[in-house]
């Protein structure tokens, strides 16, 4: 979905408990890191992709290009969740401009709204491999509340919204530049605050998505029930501060029992998925989010998947200059993944 002319765009990573702002240029060298930066807003503020405030996260935006000196209006941003359906499906050999012609119509059978109620997109993958007068093709539907929603507020905040992307997509962007393409199943799986989302790639092409509603939150909520504060104040005390309030075993204990919920339900995705490709196997995983921090959920994926786990890095094979706090973005280098990804956009892109 693209909204404006220039070439040149921002990611705007707009989630449920930080938004991250990234620019990238594109220099004979290769691609340079020009700006990142982050800034956390108050829980509950958005949730499911609803913005409940919209006024206080477009202040919180024009803060965060301002403290970060970005001067670059045109932005990237990105929508997930219930409210978009990414699906893999078969149709009839045609032309693009026909398919363009046709695609409500295909649709209707697979989107589980209104079909007035959507934005829609595609694109062509192939032939198909069982069918060679067919072709395989990604069906995109997004609500349109939900879009007209981030559009409204990227606007409110003296933005331009160029382009509406999947986080799954962005997500795959920062990927593919980063990392060596092989002939494997990879599964890129991001750890948000209320959502996760899981990708398969077979090689540079994507074959499965799916979200669920599992996040970082979960975490916070226990240490609220258990210690009775606030849902900033859980934060502090998951990450260590304030520590006399929770012991270290309490504090375990819910990780442990939060993180033991994230694998199951990630390994029902994965069973799905084997079902449909039963003669594939998920060699390695690449995680993102906030979530990918957590070393036992690490460990615990990985047995319970039997794949290599390894955390994402966005700036592998990005220039960063030395003005940047290189320890400050490995740190935050899996929660930045998918503005990267919308920041290597251009408004020429399919």
């Amino acid at each position: 979905m693209i909204f404006g002319k220039k070439n040149h765009l921002v990611g705007l990573d707009i989630g449920s408990k930080t938004i991250k702002v990234g620019e990238i240029i594109e220099s004979n060298k290769g691609y340079r890191l020009k700006k990142f930066g982050m800034v956390d807003i108050p829980s509950g503020t958005i949730e499911d992709g609803n913005i409940s405030n919209p006024e206080l996260i477009a202040e919180s935006i024009r803060q965060l290009f301002k403290t970060y000196g970005v001067k670059e209006s045109n932005v990237a941003l990105s929508i997930g969740g219930y409210s978009v359906i990414v699906k893999k499906i078969s149709v009839q050999l045609m032309e693009e401009d026909k398919l363009q012609d046709t695609i409500h119509l295909e649709a209707e059978q697979y989107i589980p709204f209104d079909i007035s109620d959507v934005h829609l997109d595609f694109q062509i993958l192939g032939e198909s491999e069982s069918n060679p007068n067919q072709m395989n093709v990604f069906l995109v539907a997004a609500k349109r509340e939900m879009v007209s929603d981030y559009v409204d507020l990227v606007e409110m905040s003296g933005l331009s919204p160029c382009i509406v992307d999947v986080e799954a997509f962005s997500l795959q962007n920062v990927y593919e530049l980063n990392y060596e393409i092989e002939n494997e199943n990879v599964a890129l799986i991001d750890i948000g605050a209320n959502k996760t989302s899981l990708n398969i790639l077979k090689g540079d092409s994507s074959v499965f998505m799916r979200d669920v509603t599992l996040g970082c939150e979960q975490i916070n909520q226990k240490i609220v029930s258990l210690v009775d504060c606030s849902m900033e104040e859980a934060e502090d005390l998951k990450d260590g501060i304030d520590s006399d309030r929770i012991s270290k075993e309490d504090l375990k204990d819910i990780i442990s029992s939060v993180v033991a919920d994230w694998c199951t339900e990630i390994r029902r995705a994965l069973d799905f998925f084997y079902s449909t490709y039963p003669d594939d196997k998920i060699s390695r995983i690449v995680l993102s989010g906030g979530g990918a921090n957590i070393e036992e959920f690490r460990q615990l994926l990985a047995v319970e998947t039997s794949a290599e786990v390894e955390v994402i890095n966005p700036f592998r094979n990005i220039i960063v200059p030395d003005n940047f706090d290189s320890s400050y973005l490995q740190q935050v280098a899996p929660q930045a993944s998918i503005c990267m990804g919308l920041a290597l956009r251009r408004i020429d892109d399919k």
